[in-house]
C-alpha cells in the first residue's frame, strides 16, 4: 500500500475536524442554511469546472444522474442543514457531538442487515470503544448545562437526530448505487442537488443574511475547497475502497481533533478525562478499521 494510499484516512480526519471550527466562525456571520446554499453551490461550480477541465466522463443515464442527487440530498444537504439549524437554535456543541458519533453507531448495527457486511467481534469492540471515547472528550461540555435547556429544544434536537439518520441513509446510499462511475462528476451531481435542496429549506427556516468580511471570506474559501471539494473526495474513496463500517469509524476521531482545534482557535480548555477520551476514541478506531 502506497503512502499517498495510508495517508488518506488522516486526511479525511483532518478535514473533517474543521467542520466544527468553520461552523463556530460562519454562525457568528451568517444565516446558516444561507451559508450552506453558497457553500453547496459554489462547490458544484468548482467539481464541475475540474471535472470538464479533466474530461472527466459524465453520467448519461437518468438513473445515475437520480441515484447521485439523492446521494446528495442525504450526505450534504439534509445533515448539515439539520445539524447547523439544530445548533443555531440551542442545541450544545457537545450534544450535537455525542449524537454525531452516533453515525458509525448505527452504520455498525445495519451495515449486516443493508449491505450484507460482517462485523467481526473486533470491530464490534472497536466501535463500542470509540463512542465510548466520544461520551469521555464531550462530557466536560454537557457538565452545568442546566435541564431545562434541553426541555427548551426539543424541535432542534429532533432535528439534529434526523441529520444523523440521513447522512447514515446516505453512506449506505452511496455504497449501494453510486459505487460506480466516476467521482469528479457524481460528485458535482451531488451538489447540484444539494443546493437545489437548500432553496426550500432557506425560504421556510432561514433568511438571506450574512456579514461579509475577510473572516467570512476565508471561511467559506476552506469550506467549499477543504471539505465540499476535498474532505467529501476522501469520504467517497474510503467508501468506494472498503466496508462502510470501516469507513465511518474514522468519524469518531473528528470531535477529539476538533477539541484539539477549539483548544488552538477559542481557547477552549482540555481536561485529563478529555485526553483519556482521546486515547480511548483512538484505539477504538484502530480495533475497528484494522483490515481482517
Amino acid at each position: 500500500m502506497s503512502l499517498a494510499v495510508r495517508a488518506v484516512p488522516f486526511l479525511f480526519v483532518f478535514a473533517w475536524s474543521t467542520g466544527w471550527i468553520v461552523a463556530g466562525f460562519s454562525a457568528r456571520l451568517a444565516d446558516p442554511l444561507w451559508f450552506l446554499f453558497l457553500r453547496f453551490a459554489m462547490a458544484a461550480a468548482v467539481i464541475a469546472a475540474i471535472a470538464f477541465a479533466m474530461g472527466a466522463p459524465w453520467p448519461r443515464s437518468g438513473r445515475e444522474i437520480g441515484h447521485a442527487m439523492m446521494s446528495g440530498v442525504l450526505l450534504h444537504a439534509l445533515y448539515l442543514a439539520g445539524v447547523w439549524w439544530a445548533v443555531r437554535n440551542g442545541v450544545p456543541s457537545g450534544v450535537s457531538g455525542i449524537m454525531a458519533g452516533l453515525q458509525p453507531v448505527m452504520t455498525a448495527l445495519l451495515a449486516p442487515a443493508i449491505l450484507g457486511e460482517r462485523i467481526t467481534a473486533r470491530q464490534g469492540l472497536g466501535v463500542a470503544l470509540g463512542f465510548a471515547g466520544i461520551v469521555l472528550v464531550l462530557m466536560p461540555k454537557l457538565v452545568g448545562v442546566p435541564a431545562e435547556v434541553y426541555d427548551a429544544i426539543v424541535i432542534p434536537l429532533t432535528v439534529n437526530l434526523v441529520a444523523m439518520l440521513s447522512v447514515t441513509a446516505g453512506t449506505f446510499y452511496q455504497k449501494r448505487f453510486v459505487s460506480g462511475g466516476d467521482m469528479r462528476t457524481t460528485t458535482a451531481w451531488q451538489y447540484i442537488a444539494a443546493s437545489l435542496t437548500m432553496l426550500p429549506l432557506l425560504a421556510l427556516f432561514g433568511k438571506v443574511e450574512a456579514e461579509w468580511n475577510q473572516t467570512l471570506i476565508l471561511t467559506m474559501a476552506w469550506s467549499v475547497l477543504a471539505l465540499s471539494v476535498g474532505g467529501i473526495f476522501l469520504f467517497l474513496y474510503l467508501i468506494r475502497r472498503g466496508e462502510v463500517s470501516r469507513a465511518t469509524a474514522y468519524i469518531y476521531l473528528v470531535p477529539a481533533v476538533s477539541a484539539l482545534m477549539a483548544f488552538v482557535f477559542f481557547g477552549e480548555t482540555l481536561t485529563f478525562v478529555q485526553l483519556v477520551g482521546m486515547a480511548v476514541t483512538a484505539v477504538g478506531v484502530w480495533l475497528a478499521t484494522r483490515p481482517r
